[in-house]
């Protein structure tokens, strides 16, 4: 129950269900510079349910861009049905490596094998928990990823990435088939002209090319998401991953909405600048129903969903299909 939400409240969900939150669970990973850490959210019942890997962001909190931030979307998911995946990538602050460490700041690479290293032990992270104990459904995974989370999650869905920075890092190609769709919230465009002055010195490893970003994808992106820091572009910037991707089928523009997309990444969060019930309601609503229809044969939830925000909710956000 949420009374804060206005019109969002029109777009169809499914009904909501107790969860439980493992933390945390911890993987070896010897050539990482430290274990990885996650949380697991997961509906309390309920077998061969969906998965979500979800990778966070470069913000400037201590605690959010780690397993422990992004509460508002990945209860809302496992509420409604997925288990939710939160690794803490190296570049977190509060339990990361340092940003002059191999890699760093952004530690792109990592970042990749971070997801790569769960899914490869992902029936070890559910034997090794009675609660998740033959509930997953290895089939349906999906992958999501906010800001620099997002050109992680878009790498493993086939986009490729040169650094002009890294000689080894050219036309990187990382694709997972195991994730079968992907949702990226206000992910990088563009590389190369396309960034500042300080994005182009201090992280020039965001460069990834869409062309080859065949897996099934929605992008999402606020058209206030204005920043001057990273690029020289408008908004639209956050767009690229969908005009230049042929996997990219649908795209969410929010409206008035900057990069906290109403509020994704914590409720009252420094990440929060554009902080919205309803604006958040739409996205934590309207991504849910695209990977419910990407996912399950035969599910109208996104077309529905489209239709209700089309029919109820327009003054917030619209949708362009391929």
């Amino acid at each position: 129950m949420n009374n804060l939400i206005n019109h969002a409240r029109n777009l169809p969900i499914s009904p909501e269900n107790p969860t439980i939150s493992l933390s945390p669970v911890t993987l070896p990973a010897p050539n990482r510079g430290a274990p990885l850490e996650m949380r697991i959210t997961a509906p309390v019942s309920g077998n061969n349910l969906p998965v979500i890997l979800f990778s966070h962001g470069h913000g400037p909190s201590l605690y959010i861009p780690s397993k422990d931030g992004y509460g508002p979307l990945v209860n809302f998911y496992a509420e409604h049905g997925f288990v939710v995946i939160q690794p803490t990538h190296a570049n977190s602050k509060v339990a990361g490596l340092s940003p002059k460490a191999l890699g760093g700041p952004l530690f792109w690479q990592s970042r990749v094998d971070d997801m790569k290293l769960i899914l490869d032990h992902l029936d070890d992270i559910e034997a090794s928990h009675p609660t998740l104990a033959g509930r997953l459904d290895k089939s349906k995974i999906a992958a999501v990823g906010h800001s620099m989370g997002g050109q992680t999650i878009a790498m493993l869905l086939g986009a490729r990435l040169t650094d002009p920075k890294d000689a080894t890092a050219t036309a990187v190609n990382l694709i997972e088939p195991r994730i079968k769709a992907g949702v990226l919230l206000a992910a990088p465009g563009n590389g190369g002209d396309n960034l500042s002055a300080f994005a182009a010195e201090h992280y020039s490893a965001l460069n990834p090319d869409y062309a080859h970003m065949t897996t099934q994808t929605l992008v999402v992106f606020g058209d206030s998401d204005v920043n001057p820091h990273i690029t020289v572009r408008q908004a639209d910037w956050h767009a690229d991953p969908y005009h230049l991707s042929p996997g990219a089928d649908s795209l969410l523009t929010l409206f008035g909405a900057k990069h906290g997309l109403g509020g994704i990444a914590g409720y009252d969060a420094k990440e929060t600048d554009d902080e919205d019930p309803d604006r958040l309601a739409v996205t934590q609503r309207m991504t849910w129903a695209y990977l419910r229809s990407a996912l399950f044969e035969n599910e109208s939830t996104w077309v529905d969903a489209c239709k209700a925000l089309e029919d109820h909710a327009s003054s917030l956000g619209s949708v362009e299909l391929k």
